[in-house]
């Protein structure tokens, strides 16, 4: 995998906002804290727009997007928030100045779509946060965002749950949002799964539908390919009139009745206020104890 450069004092951070529109004040407060960490930030064109549910049209977004990663001092692209859009335009981009001068891309949510394209060029890319939850981030969601594109690989370690499945398994950290990854199965974005560690969480799904993606991942031979499983936020979820009858941990762990893999719950991913940042391509040790989970960089 391509690792990006490690920024320095002095690097260009370009914020651009290729899906769901979204407030100045978030974007400009984004901007205050890296300006303060020591990064020159500049914001896209079309960042701050408005079309529809969109920050821009279909053009401008990807404008915008393929701006940023010819941009000849840009060294990350922050994308300022998910939403929905991603997928519009991810097949019209031009990839290869990435190949040439790789830039660290960093979000999560809906950039989980780029997360699969960039993974597939082999280039490694960063799942954190985004200036939309900047001011509701704990400190070590903003710190390990910024040691993550600095070159320092913070390791993450979260407390155990009940739910957990003990073991160590050694693999590329994949992953990103269930509803993102369950709708590229099988299409020419789709994850190397084969001994693979894979992370997952999700916003405002209903148990059913979180049901239905697992069933998705089991039959399309994914859960028996991983070796390892790490689940973040599960955020918000909903049920029906009629509850579903199962919880989340249930809907996940009945596909693992016979898998000795390494299973941990509660990891510091996705829409959560303690969103910590990993590395999507990085080789990883992961390790579940009784005591404790954690993610480990191998190089």
């Amino acid at each position: 995998m391509i690792q990006p450069a490690p920024l320095k004092k002095g690097d260009l951070i370009y914020i651009t906002a290729p899906a769901k529109a979204i407030e100045p004040a978030f974007v400009y407060f984004a901007q205050n804290y890296l300006e303060k960490q020591g990064f020159r930030v500049e914001i896209s064109p079309n960042c701050l727009g408005n079309y529809n549910y969109f920050s821009g049209t279909d053009q401008e977004r990807l404008t915008d997007l393929q701006q940023a990663i010819d941009h000849p001092e840009a060294k990350a692209i922050l994308c300022a928030r998910g939403g929905y859009g991603c997928v519009r335009i991810v097949d019209q981009l031009q990839w290869a100045n990435m190949l040439r001068e790789p830039k660290w891309l960093i979000g999560f949510s809906d950039i989980t779509v780029f997360h699969h394209r960039l993974f597939k060029l082999r280039v490694q890319s960063v799942h954190g946060t985004m200036p939309l939850n900047f001011q509701t981030n704990s400190t070590a969601a903003l710190q390990t965002l910024v040691d993550s594109i600095t070159g320092k690989k913070p390791n993450l370690t979260w407390n155990t749950t009940p739910h957990n499945q003990i073991g160590k398994a050694t693999g590329k950290l994949i992953g990103g949002n269930l509803s993102i990854i369950y709708s590229l199965i099988a299409t020419n974005d789709a994850y190397y799964f084969e001994g693979n560690i894979l992370f997952l969480e999700d916003l405002s799904e209903q148990l059913y539908h979180l049901d239905r993606m697992f069933f998705a991942l089991k039959k399309s031979g994914i859960l028996d390919r991983i070796s390892g499983l790490i689940i973040g936020g599960m955020t918000d979820l909903k049920d029906t009139a009629v509850p579903f009858g199962m919880t989340i941990e249930e809907i996940i762990l009945q596909h693992f009745t016979f898998s000795r893999i390494p299973i941990a719950f509660g990891a510091p991913i996705g829409h959560i206020d303690d969103n910590q940042a990993v590395i999507v391509g990085a080789e990883v040790e992961f390790e579940v104890k009784n005591s404790f989970s954690s993610i480990s960089y191998c190089n």
